[in-house]
């Protein structure tokens, strides 16, 4: 089956996390149903309603939020005290907030990182995965950002290289100084370009190259994932495979485009080598975007397959949690 038709948000709210950041977040479906968490990708992007319709409202009990410094969070676009390990706490204070015992985190793109972060970090919070267009925040995977992803859409990345062609050094540093300019003669531009080339690259067949997004957008997006790329996620090398033994227990999910460029499904494949329960699907006719349609059919399929097995395991223990 395909979407679910759109429904409301039940509640929403802001959340203090500290460090002068506030975030967004809502609820929608089934109060009283299995909790699930939609962690969005970028970094920087932030939710959207149509976000919701992967999930039965009659079952889950939908939760979205915006990370630090996207979409209705406060600061926008800000970097400061704005790391993984900051994002995996305000998840808890999150799950705190809302009384979960445990929910499921479903994931795309960098919202497949954080999830992984987050579970492995708290594994006895999670439920079960599920993750799209899978990103493990490898060197070679921001390597393949900028500059192999041209490989595909050369002129994607001809634009995007012009913009820094004059600047000293290392390309991605250059674009980091340009996109933290306090200037908005710098950095507006600066965002336009980086959003425009993601999103050049985005889909089995391309649909715009982002001309017609807000800046804020842009802005948040361009700036916090290349400021998480040049600090490697905040990971050690290969963190996210060393140590899946601490989830490795839990089921997941996996849907990856066949054609997907900005995050290629070598990784998809390495994850899943190293979780053997999980089931990884391979969708032959779409690239990255979790709105192709082979990729939401995809996802809807592995969220239907979780009711079964959540619901007859799991619910009546959160719902006791919840009374």
């Amino acid at each position: 089956m395909d979407l679910y038709p759109p429904f409301e948000a039940n509640a929403s709210g802001m959340l203090d996390v500290g460090d002068g950041h506030s975030l967004y977040w809502e609820e929608s479906g089934n109060p009283d149903g299995v909790p699930v968490l939609f962690v969005h990708g970028g970094p920087g992007a932030g939710c959207a309603a149509p976000y919701r319709r992967f999930f039965d409202p009659r079952f889950w009990r939908v939760i979205l939020f915006d990370q630090r410094g996207c979409g209705r969070s406060r600061p926008h676009a800000s970097v400061q005290a704005n790391t993984t390990w900051h994002l995996v706490a305000d998840m808890e204070k999150l799950r705190r907030l809302l009384k979960v015992e445990a929910w499921a985190l479903f994931g795309g793109s960098w919202g497949s990182t954080l999830a992984l972060a987050y579970g492995q970090s708290h594994p006895d919070r999670v439920l079960a995965f599920v993750l799209r267009g899978v990103f493990l925040c490898r060197p070679a995977e921001i390597e393949w950002f900028m500059t192999g992803m041209g490989t595909f859409f050369p002129e994607a990345r001809h634009r995007f290289a012009q913009h820094v062609a004059e600047d000293d050094g290392p390309e991605l540093a250059a674009w980091y100084r340009r996109l933290t300019d306090p200037d908005p003669l710098v950095h507006g531009p600066a965002a336009r370009i980086w959003y425009g080339y993601e999103e050049a690259c985005a889909r089995l067949i391309p649909r715009s190259d982002g001309t017609e997004a807000d800046l804020a957008s842009c802005l948040s997006m361009a700036r916090l994932e290349c400021h998480y790329m040049m600090h490697g996620g905040f990971f050690e090398p290969d963190q996210l495979l060393r140590h899946m033994d601490r989830i490795r227990h839990l089921p997941a999910a996996i849907v990856q485009g066949r054609y997907d460029v900005v995050c290629p499904p070598t990784s998809a494949w390495d994850l899943a080598a190293a979780w053997p329960t999980a089931r990884l699907t391979m969708v032959p006719d779409a690239g990255h975007s979790a709105m192709e349609p082979g990729i939401r059919l995809a996802l809807v399929a592995a969220v239907e397959n979780f009711k079964k097995t959540l619901g007859q395991e799991n619910l009546h223990k959160i719902l006791d949690t919840a009374r």
